[in-house]
């Protein structure tokens, strides 16, 4: 039962504004010691080389700090709370998931779209993907909006409950570790080629398996999704994204990705679902019902899974 707690927490709570400007959030602490790591070893004037081996121990710092501190955590709880220690894991998992906050911001792109309202459209789509924002038409910010909710339940919501089903307090915060790093430094561009490549790599490794039952699970939920996922998940740069956005595409009927800009460069990315329709503001309206039921679903596999523990 400790996964469907943990998924309810996160639905009911997310993770509240007032507690973050307390004591903020826990990956901040992966964060800062990312931030560090890469100020001691990705100073400009070291080869590429030292900079890699570099990105290499950063990796390995935060997978010993994010599997000791859960372990330690989750043996103290066992210790204290006997058969009832499922629920504090429960409680100490909570803050790795992000079904409610993922939900929380995309909802604000789908009503600013439902009312025409482009500009704060993109303001709002911009909080939450990294390419260029101020020049997309209506059609743009559907995509990215609805983009980021594909791969977003895979990297906030799947992956971390799969890593915490693996294994343990020391599973699902070693996820958000690499995932952290990914994010900040994963980068193929400078200055973060060398120093992120090992982050970059081993999220890929992470996110294998939650990838493909994210997109399973939004295919399930959105019948109609299969036949791209077939066809175009191996479309997308990453060997992850691919699926669950293949999944969407599918399932709502629109075609995704293709170009897209970023710091004023415009990379010529394929399209995903490229005999599909434009994205619209109902597609994103119907993506998010889509993330609902399929995160329902989960809720519904973390039930048996408890069940069958």
């Amino acid at each position: 039962m400790v996964e469907l707690l943990a998924l309810i927490l996160d639905a009911a709570l997310g993770w509240p504004a007032w507690l973050y400007a307390r004591i903020g959030h826990p990956v901040g602490a992966f964060a800062r010691i990312i931030a560090a790591c890469e100020r001691r070893w990705n100073r400009r004037g070291l080869g590429d080389g030292r900079r890699r081996m570099g990105g290499v121990a950063t990796l390995l710092i935060l997978l010993l700090a994010a599997t000791l501190g859960g372990w330690l955590i989750q043996s103290a709880l066992h210790r204290l709370m006997g058969a009832w220690a499922w629920a504090g894991i429960a409680l100490a998992a909570w803050p790795a998931l992000a079904q409610r906050s993922l939900f929380d911001h995309v909802l604000p792109v789908v009503k600013a779209l439902k009312t025409g309202d482009l500009p704060t459209a993109r303001q709002a789509v911009g909080h939450i993907v990294g390419r260029d924002t101020a020049s997309l038409d209506e059609a743009g910010v559907a995509r990215a909006a609805i983009e980021s909710l594909a791969e977003s339940f895979c990297d906030g919501v799947v992956a971390p409950l799969f890593w915490l089903v693996v294994g343990g307090l020391p599973g699902i915060w070693a996820y958000k570790a690499v995932n952290t790093a990914d994010s900040m430094i994963g980068h193929r561009e400078e200055p973060f080629a060398a120093f992120g490549w090992a982050a970059a790599r081993f999220d890929d490794l992470l996110n294998l398996a939650p990838a493909r039952l994210s997109a399973i699970l939004l295919c399930v939920a959105g019948p109609g999704g299969w036949r791209v996922l077939r066809r175009d998940h191996a479309l997308h740069a990453s060997p992850n994204a691919g699926w669950p956005e293949a999944a969407m595409a599918g399932a709502l009927g629109v075609r995704l990705a293709g170009p897209v800009q970023y710091d004023g460069v415009r990379h010529d990315k394929a399209w995903i679902g490229g005999d599909g329709g434009e994205a619209t503001p109902a597609a994103t309206s119907a993506a998010l019902a889509l993330y609902v039921r399929a995160c329902l679903l989960l809720w519904l596999a973390a039930a048996m899974i408890g069940g069958i523990g």
